[in-house]
């Protein structure tokens, strides 16, 4: 509908009236007129994806001493993480909305799901990547079993957590759009509004923005994982 400004209203969009006759991939005037929702909805996507993985973590941290520890327990959860990997995220929401309803927990409960199966098998391999010869030489030094593995253990499979992250990370962010089927979406929700107008600036900026925001999350995570395990950076160079 235009408006005495010369905007157009899509739906709940609002277009200068050039852009919307032009319909463009591109539009610099789409992103002026509706800088507050795309800054609300991006917010929304950066949170869900920032709490999912770090309650993932908690979980699946002592999930893999657990597996570590007990090797018949690693191969039943390292299968069952492989068979539920295998359950589409879509699929997941739907099975998860009778019980946990429509909104913020039920999208959230899929992804820490999904982010725990990657950190799980990810926290197991480096633990199990220790060399056993450093832990003996620790275990002969007087080290108990919680100083040896805060000490020792996790510090040597620290890279490969921080992988293990950063592949969570990267999943989560763009899992995070399906939960639009459940109307928690946060950028999702401008990608199927997209859809539903054939505006297709809306696709393309949700589309650049779950981009911008994995590719940001990785170079802090691979910083990060630099600046904790700097031993490791040496050894690959």
């Amino acid at each position: 509908m235009p408006s005495s400004s010369g905007a157009v209203t899509v739906g709940r969009v609002i277009l200068p009236a050039s852009v919307a006759v032009e319909n463009p991939w591109l539009s610099w005037g789409y992103v002026e007129s509706n800088w507050d929702d795309l800054a609300r909805l991006t917010g929304q996507h950066v949170s869900l994806t920032v709490q999912a993985v770090l309650i993932a973590l908690a979980i699946a941290l002592p999930l893999a001493l657990l597996a570590r520890a007990r090797p018949a327990v690693a191969g039943a959860l390292l299968g069952t993480s492989a068979v539920l990997y295998t359950v589409p995220s879509l699929a997941l929401f739907g099975l998860l909305a009778p019980f946990t309803g429509i909104g913020r927990t039920t999208v959230l409960i899929g992804l820490v799901a999904y982010a725990m199966l990657v950190l799980v098998r990810n926290i197991l391999v480096g633990l199990q990547g220790v060399p056993h010869d450093v832990v003996d030489a620790a275990r002969g030094m007087g080290y108990s079993g919680g100083r040896r593995l805060l000490a020792v253990e996790l510090p040597l499979a620290l890279p490969a957590i921080i992988t293990g992250v950063r592949l969570a990370t990267v999943t989560t962010v763009a899992l995070v759009t399906v939960g639009v089927v459940v109307g928690y979406g946060g950028l999702g929700q401008l990608m199927f509004r997209g859809f539903s107008s054939s505006y297709r600036a809306e696709i393309m900026t949700a589309t650049l923005l779950c981009l911008a925001i994995a590719l940001v999350a990785d170079v802090v995570l691979l910083a990060l994982g630099r600046a904790l395990a700097p031993w490791s950076r040496r050894r690959v160079a």
